[in-house]
């Protein structure tokens, strides 16, 4: 140490140092990309994983308030009964209902919006997108008013003009389905339009001027043309379906908040709510997530491995 270095400037230098070290530590382009990705990893932990490693315990488990006991494999066992067939068949025939419905209709909507010949296309996308800002409660609301039980009501009241008989709608499996699928569709259609809409912007019009001049039609150009540059938006909307067809729960619920007969509108995820919550099994809740979630990761491999990702040229 110098003779006119005091102790204190010692120190001092030495913080400088200190920091400057660590300053170059965090920046650094070895440590600077983990740093940036804590957050994620911090959120991943807590929000994804830690919850899914919780679900599984549970499975295995029989819980009470206050107390738990492991019970191996009786939860899986317990699952396998009628209820549970009729939720993942009425799941299945959802998913599929809103898929061949909510992929094409869109598809052509948007390509028709996307045309310079249609005039007032602004009004059009505004009002086919409006249902989307309702909620499910809502549009439940409007839907079970419109389609009720009596002859009063208003979709019994355009049946009886037109010759046919008025329907119960909440009390049979057909009709049960249409309630639930015409909400979802009704909420939905204006989202897949505009993803649609959005990969339309993307496609060249020059494809569209050659095609002309080759003498191709509108309809060729459809499907020559559009429907295979919009490959890339229609499994992103197939995928974004099927999920939500899988976790299908208030369009349901809206209808039948104390239970549909005879299971006509139970689906996976309201078999869950069911047994966790109405009958207090959150151990067979859990097990039956568990079920939900190996079937979405099934379906979501096999969607990348044949359409996406995984899929070679």
């Amino acid at each position: 140490m110098k003779s006119h270095e005091t102790p204190v400037k010692v120190l001092e230098i030495k913080k400088t140092s200190a920091w400057y070290s660590l300053k170059q530590l965090i920046f650094s382009q070895k440590l600077a990309p983990f740093l940036f990705l804590t957050p994620f990893f911090l959120v991943f932990l807590i929000f994804f994983l830690y919850p899914i490693v919780e679900l599984f315990r549970m499975s295995f488990q029989s819980i009470l308030i206050g107390q738990t006991e492991w019970v191996g494999l009786a939860n899986y066992k317990m699952m396998m009964n009628s209820h549970f067939f009729t939720a993942v068949k009425n799941t299945f025939i959802y998913t599929f209902l809103i898929v061949i419905i909510l992929i094409p209709i869109p598809m052509a909507l948007a390509t028709l919006l996307n045309s310079k010949y249609l005039p007032f296309k602004n009004f059009f996308k505004s009002a086919l997108f409006m249902p989307s800002l309702v909620s499910v409660i809502v549009g439940g609301i409007f839907f079970g008013l419109m389609f009720g039980s009596t002859e009063n009501d208003f979709i019994n009241q355009l049946l009886i003009k037109i010759g046919l008989p008025s329907q119960e709608w909440k009390l049979g499996a057909v009709t049960g389905m249409f309630l639930m699928v015409s909400l979802n569709c009704w909420r939905m259609l204006g989202i897949n339009m505009i993803y649609f809409l959005a990969g339309l912007q993307s496609i060249p019009n020059s494809l569209y001027e050659a095609a002309d001049i080759d003498g191709a039609n509108t309809v060729q150009k459809f499907f020559k043309i559009t429907v295979p540059l919009l490959k890339p938006v229609t499994l992103f909307v197939l995928i974004i379906s099927i999920f939500g067809g899988l976790r299908m729960f208030e369009e349901s619920y809206v209808f039948w908040k104390n239970g549909s007969p005879n299971d006509i509108g139970l689906t996976i995820v309201g078999y869950v709510y069911q047994q966790s919550f109405d009958y207090n099994a959150m151990g067979l809740g859990a097990a039956v997530s568990v079920v939900l979630l190996l079937l979405a990761l099934i379906i979501g491999i096999f969607q990348l491995k044949h359409f996406g990702a995984f899929k070679e040229d």
